[in-house]
């Protein structure tokens, strides 16, 4: 009789403990996804104050009148990298653009590349595991007049967590 009462107690310790670490695991995927949506959340901001902050380098290009350094698919190099013009047929830019390449070469923006703010990623502790990345897209504004042409940005922003399978997108549309 005590071994069978030991055995059941043994099996619900064992069960217990189980509990406990797939919460633990729970709370820390939560975690991860957080900083994510955080780290996508901050290039958001970036890409408007790249848009807006005069003492960005390529503000100028958002007057919501001029498309000249939106290139098809998305701009790798100079003031293009990152501007995407929306295609005449197929997928828009945010749905074909690999948000994980870095580095030159790269069709995506990251953070502070034309504001000089910094970003804390791919260092010690619970950070992301890199600098979340953004692309803003020329979409033609519905409510412009067909004669004078304007356009609205549709910017995407995708946040790394801790590990780099974890991530988050989010979008903007903006109307300067």
């Amino acid at each position: 009789m005590v071994m069978l009462i030991l055995v059941i107690i043994s099996l619900l310790g064992v069960a217990g403990a189980q509990i406990s670490l797939m919460s633990e695991r729970g709370a820390r995927n939560d975690r991860d996804q957080l900083v994510a949506w955080q780290a996508a959340e901050a290039a958001l901001i970036d890409a408007e104050l790249d848009m807006i902050d005069p003492t960005s380098t390529r503000a100028a290009l958002f007057d919501g009148k001029q498309a000249i350094q939106f290139v098809s698919g998305c701009g790798a190099s100079g003031q293009s990298v990152g501007l995407c013009s929306l295609p005449t047929a197929g997928k828009p830019a945010w749905l074909t653009v690999n948000f994980e390449t870095t580095g030159t070469g790269a069709a995506t923006t990251a953070l502070g590349t034309f504001t000089g703010k910094t970003f804390a990623a791919g260092g010690v502790g619970i950070q992301p595991s890199k600098a979340p990345r953004y692309i803003i897209e020329l979409v033609p504004d519905p409510m412009g007049d067909a004669s004078n042409p304007s356009f609205l940005y549709r910017v995407t922003a995708m946040g790394f967590g801790p590990r780099e399978d974890i991530q988050a997108l989010l979008q903007m549309v903006y109307r300067q």
